[in-house]
């Protein structure tokens, strides 16, 4: 029997719905961004607007350092959930087709993570520039409603970056231990030697679009892109291990 790619659609969206550690961790995405957000800017928002240190754009998408952890657990557990109790095989044996599969897992992870994202972008813009005062940007001025929409897009394709690894390495606690660190930590030590690698990496490169005037070599879309290419990768290395491998 043939299983039709809307079925299996409708089943992935079921798991994800099902599974509370999955779920929760994207409702966190909402959670973190409403959450830091009335926490920071009512008491430090406009003394650091007022410095001038920080793009002002990106001073409002400060919560997205939490946000996006919230962002990268879920892709874990989205893609670490099959690998639970045998679920992976369970799956196979309702769809056969392991391209079916892994596409169909991709595009409702990618959708939720971008609606869910695109939401929270406006969250953190409205919310910090409630508190900004004489610093607050429009919704119409230069590159605010681009960051908005583009704040959805970052956090889609960190969310995919990391179901992609977690595919690959079977386990969310090794995606968790790596990458959580590695854009809290790694990302800012090696900005810290070496600025011009650092706007290459997934992170760095993908917040781009949040900055009303972006510096360094690549543009607001351009860093989005290269986040694309991390992501391209991490998934392809994905659907390698899962074409590959035994459930």
């Amino acid at each position: 029997m043939t299983v039709s790619p809307t079925t299996v659609l409708r089943s992935e969206w079921i798991k994800i719905r099902s599974v509370r550690s999955s779920f929760g961790s994207l409702l966190a995405v909402l959670v973190a961004a409403l959450g830091i957000a009335l926490a920071v800017f009512p008491a430090i928002g406009q003394p650091e607007a007022a410095t001038g240190e920080m793009d002002p754009l990106f001073w409002l998408y400060y919560p997205m350092n939490f946000v996006q952890i919230a962002a990268i657990s879920f892709g874990a557990t989205a893609a670490s959930s099959e690998y639970l109790n045998g679920a992976l095989r369970n799956s196979l044996a309702a769809v056969p087709r392991r391209g079916l599969f892994y596409a169909a897992k991709v595009a409702v992870v990618g959708a939720g993570a971008l609606v869910v994202g695109v939401v929270a972008g406006f969250v953190m813009f409205f919310t910090a520039n409630a508190f900004l005062g004489k610093y607050a940007i429009g919704i119409g001025d230069p590159g605010a409603l681009r960051s908005c929409f583009g704040a959805g897009l970052y956090l889609a394709l960190i969310t995919l970056f990391s179901l992609g690894l977690t595919f690959l390495l079977r386990s969310a606690v090794a995606v968790l231990s790596l990458l959580i660190p590695f854009i809290l930590i790694v990302s800012f030590v090696i900005g810290g030697v070496s600025e011009g690698a650092a706007t290459w990496l997934p992170d760095r490169a993908g917040q781009q679009i949040l900055f009303q005037d972006p510096a360094g070599p690549l543009g607001a879309w351009t860093g989005l892109g290269v986040t694309a290419l991390w992501t391209a990768a991490a998934l392809l290395a994905g659907w390698w291990a899962v074409r590959r491998r035994d459930a």
